[in-house]
């Protein structure tokens, strides 16, 4: 698709941006990509974006703002007829799945390979921080004062001292399984990237396969999983190693045994960190009987207490998680009954059938560009 020039605010370094970037990559629409440091995303963009300085943020030709790397394809896939959405029910339940999982499933990871690593990353972290400050700020101390609050963040996380062999341990097994899958395939199912795909390269661009420490360690370790990152950023399909060269899903609504092999492995910290989370989601929410409809939903709400293979985590509780998951559960409930079966089995298979049930006793909307409970 082409069409008028977009303006996306992000920056390489964020998460979220590597999710709306690639999509409008690979949806052939045209960008600029412009820091939000300019005076007129001050002054137009950001109020239209709910007063959320958050990134990515999108604005059309027509003034219209997109805020938030899931809206900006929600956007874009309703336009152009889902062309990155499989029609059928496997293939889509296993997509949407994929998105959650790179939004909110792989944070661990991503924050404690970017920030507790100094030695190799401080000084590129620094240059991104600094590009993030007006040029008329003191850039240095305004990027520490930055750079101290995501440190905070990686800790909200569960990405403690205590933690961190377990957190190495389960992402060095994941970089062995998606390494296997890609290199049978180019894509998550098969020759064409899916929602999942867009979702997966959130942290496995901007944190995992760029900063100096993890993307070392893909590089010497899930060589394949590195060309799909670069794959996720090129305009061109960029298949040229595999022997099948057809540009679509897999026929029959296969989901290949490479991919339950990688769902099996985020399953084991993923499930059982969502289900705490919603029981503490549910039982605070009893707590806020007089929250008005329009609320905004803030991104943690406390931290829940996991134990994963012997080691207890303590990772904070987002409502967005369930926002996306959501869309899993929506898509899952407008099957046929065959169809759910098809699907609770091959979810049942990834150990993940558990996921479809945990779901909030009050629903996550948005409203003006901010995720709101309903």
């Amino acid at each position: 698709m082409m069409g008028e020039e977009v303006t996306l605010y992000a920056i390489p370094m964020s998460l979220y941006s590597g999710r709306a970037r690639s999509y409008l990559i690979k949806a052939g629409i045209p960008y600029r990509e412009i820091t939000p440091t300019t005076a007129h995303y001050r002054d137009q963009v950001l109020p239209k974006a709910g007063h959320r300085q958050g990134i990515p943020t999108l604005e059309l030709t027509s003034g219209e703002v997109i805020r938030d790397g899931a809206a900006i394809v929600d956007h874009f896939e309703t336009a152009n007829g889902n062309s990155f959405s499989p029609d059928s029910p496997r293939q889509r339940i296993v997509s949407l799945m994929f998105d959650v999982i790179g939004a909110e499933g792989l944070l661990r990871p991503a924050m404690h390979y970017r920030w507790n690593f100094p030695e190799q990353n401080l000084d590129f972290l620094r240059v991104g921080f600094q590009s993030m400050v007006p040029p008329n700020l003191d850039r240095e101390q305004v990027a520490e004062k930055m750079m101290n609050n995501m440190r905070g963040a990686c800790q909200a996380f569960g990405a403690v001292p205590d933690t961190f062999d377990l957190v190495e341990s389960l992402y060095e097994r994941l970089l062995t399984s998606l390494d296997a899958h890609f290199k049978e395939y180019p894509y998550l199912l098969g020759g064409k990237p899916c929602i999942g795909d867009f979702g997966m390269i959130a942290p496995l661009y901007a944190h995992l396969g760029r900063d100096p420490k993890p993307l070392a360690l893909m590089q010497s370790k899930a060589i394949q999983l590195f060309r799909w990152v670069e794959r996720m950023n090129r305009p061109e399909p960029d298949i040229g190693e595999y022997e099948n060269q057809l540009l679509e899903y897999l026929p029959n609504d296969e989901v290949p045994d490479t991919l339950v092999a990688v769902l099996q492995h985020i399953a084991i910290d993923f499930v059982p960190e969502t289900l705490a989370a919603a029981d503490f989601i549910n039982h605070w929410l009893e707590d806020q009987q007089d929250m008005q409809s329009g609320t905004a939903a803030e991104r943690g709400v406390g931290l829940s207490e996991i134990e994963i293979e012997g080691v207890t985590v303590r990772p904070l509780v987002q409502p967005y998680r369930f926002y996306l998951l959501s869309r899993v559960q929506q898509a899952f409930d407008e099957l046929s009954q065959s169809d759910q079966q098809a699907v609770s089995g091959l979810l049942e298979q990834c150990d993940m059938r558990s996921l479809l049930d945990a779901r909030l006793t009050r629903q996550i909307g948005r409203h003006n560009n901010l995720e709101v409970w309903l």
